[in-house]
């Protein structure tokens, strides 16, 4: 059980500085500063926050093809993607740290580990000290995402204890995956973040879903984003001509136990919302529903999660 009943959560709905790292690392710093200054415990980003999403651009792809414009994009999303750990990571934590505060944010995570050229959609996970506690990378870019982000595996699960409760994520539409929700509730999610990029009507109702059926807070988050803060050198920017200015509404909100709304969702302007979790709430909202617990079914019913991370070679000496 949290050893603190109440907590203070900021959700930070806001634009990217769309394909420029630095710029984007200095603004998460200023959101920070900012949510931390209003007392909040825990801070949240949306999905891809640095350098972006980037919503409308097409890479130069079609099916069976790729143009070297297209290529030139992708490198320059690649150069503005973050190595986790690095030096923004580090920068990261330090405001973190100096908030108070734990912070989740949706990064775009370039590949260490092997050949350094696969990007992942990740959410990245800071303490209060301002270490970095873990991250969980995306299981199944949606779409048209899996021309630009690797898919990752189960060794990314986390769910972490902290003095409020037990906090993990899942990522805009693996939200919709339900194995992997189920895999949250067993290991005891208590403060459930949805970084996300949908920004739709449907999206509210799922978070409110989430809630009701994991009796846990959700917070989700959304970029607010126009076509004016896209930089004019992509070569799709001739494919915005066609676009509404507001690409991107916002919609982010918070949800609790039972499914009822928190902080509603705001639309049309970037905004940091705040709101008190009351944990006890949980515990409430139990009586009668329980997913993993006095509500399931293991008799019938049984999920098996492979935690075992994915290698390409194994090694033997």
């Amino acid at each position: 059980m949290p050893s603190t009943k109440l907590v203070k959560a900021a959700v930070v709905q806001a634009g990217s500085e769309i394909m420029d790292k630095e710029r984007g690392v200095a603004k998460t710093i200023r959101l920070i500063e900012e949510a931390g200054g209003q007392g909040a415990e825990i801070i949240v980003f949306p999905e891809a926050f640095i350098p972006a999403y980037p919503r409308g651009m097409s890479f130069g792809a079609v099916v069976g093809s790729r143009s070297d414009e297209g290529r030139k994009d992708f490198l320059t999303y690649w150069k503005n993607a973050i190595d986790v750990p690095g030096a923004e990571t580090i920068q990261i934590g330090e405001a973190a740290k100096k908030a108070g505060a734990y912070v989740v944010i949706g990064v775009i995570e370039r590949d260490q580990e092997s050949s350094g050229g696969t990007l992942y959609c990740t959410a990245l996970f800071f303490g209060p000290d301002g270490k970095l506690l873990g991250k969980h990378r995306k299981l199944k870019p949606t779409g048209s995402e899996r021309l630009i982000w690797g898919e990752g595996d189960g060794s990314t699960l986390p769910v972490f204890d902290t003095p409020y409760g037990k906090i993990g994520a899942l990522i805009c539409w693996e939200n919709y995956m339900p194995l992997a929700r189920a895999a949250l509730y067993e290991k005891g999610v208590q403060i459930y973040v949805m970084p996300t990029a949908d920004a739709r009507d449907t999206w509210s109702a799922t978070v409110r879903h989430v809630a009701a059926e994991g009796r846990c807070f959700v917070l989700s988050c959304n970029q607010y984003s126009t076509k004016s803060m896209y930089p004019e050198a992509i070569s799709s920017r001739p494919e915005f001509a066609g676009f509404p200015e507001e690409l991107c509404r916002g919609g982010s909100c918070i949800a609790g136990p039972l499914g009822d709304w928190v902080a509603e969702p705001v639309y049309g302007e970037e905004k940091i919302m705040y709101a008190e979790l009351d944990m006890d709430k949980i515990a409430e909202s139990r009586f009668d529903f329980d997913a993993v617990g006095h509500y399931s079914r293991p008799d019938i019913f049984q999920l098996t999660v492979n935690e075992k991370k994915q290698e390409n070679v194994n090694w033997e000496k």
